[in-house]
């Protein structure tokens, strides 16, 4: 742990290992702190607030970006750490750290664009200003499935409007934190402004986050269940809340797409990160007239995709996070085999060539999917790509909104028309039309309904640690 510019070896409850989920070898100990800590941790940021927030955004800009010249040296020593402890493919691990890169960098320069206005006033001796002004001490959670990403795309934001951060990583990957953390302490961050709280059991640091009064901002990714439970105390205690929870995204292919370029493309999406990522395609709602086609290709594809440790060559799916997402991926195929789903090709947990020691489940394709199936209703978080086969667009329209999600959505179609009604119809915070991948640190990120609260990347990311002050002034 880091607090008020000091590491911390051991916590109060000793310290908990650090496994790999492709082999179960433990790659890490690292210390177990709890309430105790963040209530620290908490105190230290409350104190290096103020001469954090009164620093020139020059002066942060310029620190942000110093963290990212170091974070891009480092790319391939925290992409392999990453795959150690995570499981993604050293490949994907790569292209996480660029783009967690890519949000110290974009947000260093958005720290010197945090502008103010005048308003005209009905009185002539009257003149309004607006400044915006950091919220205070920021409380981020971040999760396993991005677990370097998800530190920079809230604390470089946080950082640059002026806010200081008590950071809590996910139980199974606070490695990549460590790190990232290091690497502010390196450049010069002051001590205080930065604290990092790691811990086996996080709802005793959770508790301190959303009722500690000097925390003025909670930034949560994870589940949705979590999720309402933080923001639900959070709000008891009025404090600003942002939260990127669940998803249940469609994948809708129009009659006029071309089944084998969307398929190719599915492929893709859909088992990145071995199907864990809250945009990973749920629903994959296919025109009844081709999905023989769509279907070939991409079993084609996931046939030749190799599962095992993410450091060994050619390896393109890796381990899930743990025995519980195996046995819950596992659940919703059989549920759907067992009400007539159609079995095209996985389905099963992978045992062989040593992987019975890790978390591993095939690459499996459903076909014939209904309503009544649970994977059509809840989120899998798995390797496994699940077909509904569709007759109208304005049927597959309320298909894909019938969730109580609203991350993403994909749609993929050849006529500009049906790309801008399915678009606009679609009740999702993100829509790639003929794209798989519709993020950056540019673009802002964030659902609708259940799947959570607030933007991060863009210009609107930065604004979630920002408070509006208005000075009337008489003259």
């Amino acid at each position: 742990m880091f607090i008020n510019g000091v590491w911390i070896q051991e916590g109060s409850r000793g310290t908990f290992p650090v496994t790999n989920p492709s082999n179960g070898t433990v790659v890490r100990k690292v210390a177990d702190g709890g309430r105790e800590e963040a209530n620290a941790a908490i105190a230290a940021a409350a104190k290096a607030f103020p001469d954090w927030a009164a620093q020139t955004a020059h002066k942060r800009s310029a620190l942000l970006y110093q963290a990212y010249q170091v974070l891009i040296s480092r790319k391939d020593q925290l992409a392999e750490l990453l795959t150690l402890e995570q499981g993604k493919p050293l490949r994907a691990a790569t292209t996480e750290v660029q783009y967690a890169a890519d949000f110290l960098l974009w947000f260093a320069e958005e720290a010197k664009r945090i502008y103010g206005e005048t308003i005209p006033s009905a009185r002539p001796d009257q003149r309004f200003l607006v400044r915006h002004e950091p919220v205070g001490v920021v409380a981020a959670v971040t999760p396993w499935n991005y677990p370097i990403s998800m530190v920079t795309r809230k604390l470089g934001p946080a950082l640059a409007a002026g806010c200081t951060v008590v950071l809590k990583p996910a139980e199974a990957t606070p490695l990549c934190a460590i790190e990232m953390v290091k690497i502010f302490e390196e450049v010069g961050l002051p001590a205080g402004v930065v604290n990092l709280v790691t811990g086996s059991d996080p709802k005793p640091i959770g508790e301190e986050f959303v009722t500690n009064p000097l925390v003025r901002k909670l930034t949560f990714t994870g589940s949705t269940p979590v999720g309402k439970m933080l923001a639900g105390k959070a709000a008891g205690n009025m404090k600003r809340v942002s939260c990127e929870l669940g998803g249940h995204a469609p994948f809708i292919v129009c009659q006029d797409a071309d089944p084998v370029h969307a398929a190719k493309g599915l492929q893709l999406v859909k088992f990145l990160n071995t199907g864990q990522a809250c945009i990973s395609p749920n629903r994959i709602f296919v025109h009844e007239s081709m999905v023989e086609a769509f279907k070939n290709t991409l079993v084609e594809r996931v046939s030749k995709m190799k599962a095992g440790n993410g450091l060994e060559q050619g390896v393109s799916i890796g381990p899930l996070v743990n025995d519980a997402a195996v046995a819950k991926v596992d659940a919703q195929v059989q549920d759907a085999i067992a009400k007539g789903a159609e079995i095209v090709c996985g389905g099963e947990r992978l045992t062989a060539n040593g992987l019975d020691r890790g978390h591993f489940y095939a690459p499996t394709v459903l076909n014939a999917i209904k309503p009544a199936m649970t994977i059509y209703r809840e989120e899998t978080f798995g390797p496994v790509a699940a077909i509904v086969p569709y007759g109208d667009d304005d049927d597959v329209l309320a298909m894909a909104n019938d969730t109580n999600y609203g991350l993403a959505a994909y749609v993929y179609t050849q006529n500009l028309s049906r790309a801008m009604r399915l678009y606009e119809g679609l009740n999702f915070g993100i829509i790639g039309i003929n794209d798989i991948n519709p993020s950056g640190a540019s673009a802002p990120f964030g659902g609708m309904k259940n799947s959570g609260i607030g933007r991060e990347g863009a210009r609107e990311g930065i604004s979630e640690y920002l408070e509006t002050k208005l000075g009337g002034f008489s003259i």
